[in-house]
């Protein structure tokens, strides 16, 4: 494209089916509705999920049964599911659906003998076979526990997942895929990797904290020292060697554009570099990427500044001896927003000959605009690499 078709044509949204390959690196729920909002955009997007979250309805599944995270997997799923569709809207509804949190042990236990029956009033607003296929994945999992089993707010779509996940010999891809047909799922949805592994943070003064819900700022308390080191243990607390696997390498390889996007900082986005791997296979992608940092404050990085999250970001993602322009090319700030450190942190990355792009993509209460957002994503994936200053200059009218 030459450089002046590239200045003055818009993205297009007329044929979602054959969109961008919008790649993010990501998990929680900070993405949900701007995945939902890219549906619009492109059918293709990719959205890698962190497998290392030990909170919630998660956290018990995973103390169970020694498997990956999947709260976040089935919340990217639900995002991407098709509304129009009768049969997935109601797939949707059942999946997203959570058990009390306040209701007797054997009553939890009796609703959900009544779901994997077909016999509850929810699972029987699905249409066939949908209904078959989810009773069976339930009746799997009402199998597989006793009474002792803490069903409190569990969510149904992830007991769907973690009994798919053992049927299939401890293999998150089947059911995933199976998930996303029934919910007619606008994107591909993947774990970085099929590992039941936990992050291990080491601060600047030299604490070690283990796991994910420990780090966000949420389910505990902020941390009071900045995390310099992020990396992977088992369930014992020794060193963990997860690595991607080929699929997930070709997810990346494919790529039209590569995304590190707003959310949780180190356990949705530096944690899904962590696998050996994803680091040599971004540096090996022929596509843009770029950084979105959040526009809010973020529990995880209120004790540093814009500049640190760029060098942590590029000493996670870029291969050693790399040029860091192989891991990113563009940083995404929003003019409006006062980000901590801001001088410096365009200060290093022009030094790095990174790219800062400053485009309004900001709502009035501060997050990230879904529809303004998708609409420089789909700028840069259509564009491509080498015209980014144009693409700034037409995303921002």
């Amino acid at each position: 494209m030459s450089h002046a078709s590239s200045c003055h044509a818009p993205p297009h949204r007329t044929a979602p089916h054959s969109g961008p390959r919008i790649l993010f690196f990501s998990g929680g729920t900070a993405l949900r509705e701007i995945s939902r909002a890219l549906t619009a955009w492109t059918h293709n997007s990719i959205h890698l999920i962190t497998p290392f979250d030990s909170g919630g309805s998660s956290a018990v599944l995973r103390r169970a049964f020694g498997m990956p995270a999947v709260g976040d997997l089935r919340n990217r799923l639900l995002a991407l599911a098709d509304p129009d569709h009768p049969c997935a809207a109601a797939t949707a509804q059942l999946l997203a659906f959570r058990l009390p949190h306040d209701a007797p042990a054997h009553e939890l236990h009796a609703t959900l003998r009544a779901l994997a029956e077909g016999s509850h009033p929810r699972i029987r607003q699905v249409p066939e076979p949908a209904r078959t296929v989810l009773c069976q994945h339930l009746r799997s999992f009402a199998e597989r526990i006793d009474a002792r089993f803490d069903l409190r707010r569990a969510s149904i779509g992830n007991l769907v997942l973690a009994a798919g996940y053992l049927d299939a010999g401890r293999d998150m891809d089947p059911i995933v895929t199976q998930c996303a047909g029934l919910l007619r799922a606008q994107g591909h949805v993947r774990l970085t990797a099929n590992a039941n592994a936990h992050l291990r943070a080491r601060l600047r003064d030299g604490q070690v904290v283990i796991g994910q819900h420990r780090l966000t700022g949420k389910e505990a308390p902020p941390l009071e020292v900045p995390i310099a080191h992020l990396d992977l243990v088992d369930a014992s607390g020794r060193p963990a060697t997860i690595a991607i696997d080929d699929q997930g390498a070709r997810c990346i390889h494919s790529a039209d554009l590569i995304c590190y996007p707003v959310g949780s900082f180190f356990t949705s986005v530096i944690a899904n570099l962590l696998p050996q791997g994803v680091a040599e296979a971004i540096a090996a992608a022929h596509c843009p990427k770029i950084f979105i940092p959040n526009p809010l404050p973020d529990p995880e990085t209120s004790r540093i500044t814009l500049a640190d999250q760029l060098r942590l970001l590029i000493r996670s993602a870029c291969p050693p001896h790399i040029p860091a322009q192989h891991a990113l090319n563009a940083v995404l700030l929003d003019p409006a927003v006062a980000y901590p450190g801001r001088a410096e942190a365009v200060s290093y990355a022009r030094s790095l000959r990174v790219e800062v792009l400053g485009i309004p993509f900001t709502a009035p209460d501060g997050r990230a605009d879904p529809q303004k957002l998708c609409r420089i994503l789909v700028s840069l994936a259509q564009e491509g690499r080498t015209t980014t200053r144009c693409i700034a200059a037409n995303v921002a009218h």
